[in-house]
């Protein structure tokens, strides 16, 4: 770990380059004891989660920062009860700290730590108790286990984050497990990019993110730059979320996993593995329940069954941020969705030489269809790609559909309707194809993102831009797999070539609906 701290030394500010150097120096009053720690300590977001499994050693993170980095800070508990005990954050502190500072009892506060530093404690057990910290400045704010706070809790006391003196770093940290009820849902919310699975713009652990308050709303932005509005300069802040882990606390040992596993689910795989996902429900009409995708990207490997490729579908780009996304089918098995940005495909010329170059790149066996959404700028990519391969078929979302769900109840309102809930019908755990999806979060989000109605003229699923005006982004990966799923009515097959396609291969609806075709 010192070679790959040392390897960025330089990208520190001085108060951290200062630590460091009192870590290995072996004058440091605590040091953290993983990489995750160190990432966490050593983070530059304004507003950091750091959490996940139980024991991961969130507790120690709070304090350690508290006393090498910061001269003023404060760390809450929901309750003061919370906090004492023989494995409360007071005792703890006390460890660490011995007779290198006066704790005075009554006000709950350390004095005259080293580099005259103070380390106050605090609780808001009840919505209002929020109003007794107002004004009171803190350059360093931190919350153990923040989903026992509310979400006005946090954002009220967080607006006293400062300090006076000058280069005195100034951020909040947020420590916690996922929540447990419903009240603490918000920070899967708040922290949406790291933690819900459903987000359109996944983020990496440790990567920053820049969001601003606009309009009473908090709306992330692309960078730290300072945005205008409505004659108001907004300065954005950062924030991020860096998973902890029991592994990486050398404290715990078998005893303490032991006794996660004995507990109840869903609380066990919420400690245990730190799973945010069982806080999140899907939408009443969603048309692909999340836990089918996550199934089926469950089921995923990384080399296809068979080398022969049935289709491809192309999910052309609109321009901005859109992706132009590509994905092959194999069977069941789903490839890697190939998604390139918008300036790659500026014209359909350009976005034909890019399906060209997968298809080559894929160096897959037999002809695969070539679905490709044919509204807006992918007429020009069909009419391109039609010129270069003899299987391309140009796919409608708008136009009607003669098809029914499975039970034959439900008539489908267009084309879009009819693909997208024949993905759903594969991908039912009851009756489906055990079809194969990459683990990519970013899919899963798209593939899960439509709502659907049912209304006089059949299920309709919501069109591709209001789903992107409600997320703020293109689902543009979930219908490039639409695409590649959907068994369109094929075009003559010249003489001398064969299909890919081979019913026997597919099981279930998959295989009733390619005989019908």
């Amino acid at each position: 770990m010192k070679s790959e701290i040392e390897q960025y030394l330089h990208s520190l500010t001085r108060s951290q380059q200062n630590y460091v150097e009192s870590v290995f120096g072996g004058t440091a009053l605590w040091a953290p004891q993983s990489a995750p720690q160190w990432r966490a300590m050593l983070s530059n977001a304004d507003e950091l989660f750091y959490g996940g499994q139980a024991g991961g050693g969130k507790t120690d993170l709070l304090l350690g920062c508290a006393l090498s980095l910061h001269t003023d800070a404060v760390i809450f508990r929901r309750e003061y009860r919370q906090m004492t005990g023989a494995r409360g954050i007071i005792d703890r502190s006390r460890e660490l700290i011995g007779s290198r500072g006066r704790y005075n009892g009554h006000e709950h506060v350390w004095r005259d730590l080293p580099g005259g530093r103070s380390l106050e404690f605090g609780s808001i057990q009840y919505e209002a108790d929020k109003y007794n910290w107002m004004g009171r400045p803190h350059d360093l704010i931190g919350f153990d286990e923040i989903t026992e706070f509310t979400a006005s809790q946090y954002d009220f006391v967080i607006r006293w984050n400062r300090s006076i003196i000058p280069g005195q770093r100034c951020r909040v940290i947020a420590a916690g497990n996922p929540p447990m009820h419903s009240d603490g849902r918000w920070v899967i919310d708040y922290w949406g990019p790291w933690l819900d699975e459903k987000h359109p713009n996944p983020a990496m652990p440790g990567e920053l993110r820049y969001f601003a308050t606009i309009d009473g709303e908090s709306v992330e932005v692309g960078d730290p730059d300072p945005i205008d509005h409505d004659g108001e300069e907004i300065i954005p802040t950062s924030r991020t979320f860096i998973p902890a882990s029991l592994d990486d606390n050398p404290y715990l040992g078998d005893d303490y996993r032991a006794r996660l596993q004995s507990a109840p689910e869903p609380l066990r795989s919420q400690l245990l593995y730190g799973d945010f996902s069982l806080s999140v429900d899907d939408h009443e009409y969603q048309v692909i329940p999340t836990k089918w995708v996550k199934a089926a990207q469950e089921r995923w490997t990384p080399e296809p069954p068979t080398n022969l490729c049935d289709a491809m579908g192309v999910d052309p780009s609109r321009g901005g941020k859109d992706e132009f996304a590509m994905c092959l089918r194999y069977g069941t098995w789903f490839s890697d969705v190939i998604a390139k940005p918008a300036t790659d495909a500026p014209d359909g010329k350009a976005g034909a030489a890019l399906i060209t170059a997968a298809l080559l790149a894929a160096d897959c066996e037999g002809n695969p269809a070539i679905n490709i959404d044919v509204i807006g700028i992918g007429s020009s990519v069909y009419d391109h790609t039609k010129e270069i391969l003899t299987r391309v078929r140009g796919v409608n979302f708008a136009a009607g559909s003669s098809a029914t769900d499975k039970s034959g109840l439900f008539a489908m309102r267009n084309i879009r309707a009819e693909a997208w809930w024949a993905l759903r019908e594969t991908l039912d755990p009851v009756g489906g194809d055990d079809i194969a999806l990459p683990p990519d979060r970013q899919l899963l989000a798209d593939l899960t993102a439509p709502r659907y109605r049912v209304t006089t003229g059949g299920i309709t699923v919501e069109e591709k831009d209001d789903i992107k005006a409600r997320l703020n982004r293109s689902p543009d990966r979930g219908e490039a797999v639409v695409l590649a799923h959907y068994i369109a009515p094929s075009p003559p097959i010249p003489a001398g070539e064969t299909i890919a396609i081979d019913p026997a291969r597919y099981t279930g609806r998959q295989r009733s609906r390619i005989w019908q075709r």
